[in-house]
């Protein structure tokens, strides 16, 4: 007998890849409202998935290390095509609403996600203030369909702009709050045990935090962006032949080199890869190869966004979420199948 479960696996995925090409601009030319966003889709396909078919498991624990590297790539790519799809040049009045937005407003957010966490839900302070950190930053992925358009078409409307270019910067300023958390979990650990609020988060952890994890780490973070950002610029349009640059490898080498740099002398990645890509747009802004690298980092991102969601949807349709109350796909298969089984007379 032929096992089928892999072809129709490999139908499903691809029916998804070809409904992330084909929908959007059959919704966008006639109009029709939109149901779900691509990211939703591909995670109700992937429950469907999971749910149905016996496929191997995703244990996302012993994966752990790869679904991480393979969501930080996703988030790089959209990071680098954030700073080259802005038109406006960097400065303290015209970027003003993005300087409030992640001055005020994410601190502020930080703060009552720490409130709520701590106050509300139970949590340990360390890990309130974590919750706080992780969920208050605008997510650059997810965000997309709501940020300016490519290279050249301008800012669209002030949100919009805002959006995007708080999206690009915001992990520079919610990593410090990340390993605020952290430190502060590691001084109220005594003897292995988390003490939850009676440990002692002591003048010292926090001068480290300030001068490490803040000063250090920004500062490394935004030189190396700016250095590779405006190093490959002016190889590219200054040494290079004119056309003679691939796209692809220009896109990827700036963001792996900045994002590279920065974590090796201790800054942060993230952060670096939204400035390259900035001050590389900043050194020819008005060149036709932007749009073109632009093109190819959305296609590629689409294209990893598509496997993360689809793989956390198998999960959850695997069982993910059973110590939560939710059914694994297993036995809902089971009983699914015998049901279908008696509805159609057979033995």
């Amino acid at each position: 007998m032929i096992d089928l479960t892999y072809p129709l696996f490999l139908t499903l995925f691809g029916a998804g890849i070809l409904t992330a090409a084909l929908v959007p601009p059959i919704v966008a030319h006639y109009r029709l409202p939109r149901v779900v966003t691509l990211p939703i889709a591909c995670v109700l396909g992937g429950i469907a998935t999971g749910f149905f078919l016996d496929l191997p498991t995703i244990d996302v624990l012993d994966g752990g290390s790869i679904i991480t590297h393979v969501t930080e790539l996703v988030v790089l790519l959209s990071l680098t095509g954030c700073g080259l799809k802005i038109d406006r040049p960097l400065g303290l009045t015209s970027w003003g609403t993005t300087w409030r937005l992640l001055g005020i407003t994410m601190i502020l957010c930080i703060g009552a996600m720490t409130l709520l966490g701590w106050g509300l839900m139970g949590l340990p302070l360390a890990a309130a203030l974590l919750l706080g950190a992780a969920l208050a930053p605008t997510d650059p992925v997810l965000a997309a369909s709501v940020q300016v358009g490519p290279p050249g078409e301008g800012d669209g409307d002030e949100a919009r702009f805002a959006l995007t270019s708080e999206a690009g910067l915001n992990d520079g300023l919610a990593f410090p709050f990340v390993h605020l958390a952290l430190a502060a979990a590691a001084a109220m650990a005594v003897e292995g045990q988390v003490t939850g609020d009676n440990g002692r988060f002591t003048a010292e952890v926090l001068r480290d935090w300030v001068l490490h994890d803040v000063l250090w780490r920004l500062a490394a973070g935004l030189a190396v962006g700016v250095v590779i950002g405006r190093l490959t610029g002016w190889l590219a349009f200054r040494v290079a032949p004119a056309g003679s640059v691939a796209d692809a490898f220009l896109a990827l080498g700036l963001m792996l080199v900045s994002y590279g740099l920065a974590e090796t002398v201790e800054g942060y990645g993230f952060l670096s890869v939204f400035v390259a890509a900035l001050a590389f747009r900043r050194v020819e802004a008005r060149h036709e190869i932007h749009s073109d690298l632009h093109h190819f980092v959305e296609q590629t991102e689409i294209m990893g966004l598509i496997v993360v969601m689809f793989v956390l949807g198998m999960a959850v349709g695997q069982g993910l979420l059973a110590p939560l109350g939710w059914p694994a796909g297993s036995s809902r298969r089971c009983s699914c199948w015998s049901c279908a089984r008696s509805r159609a007379g057979w033995r």
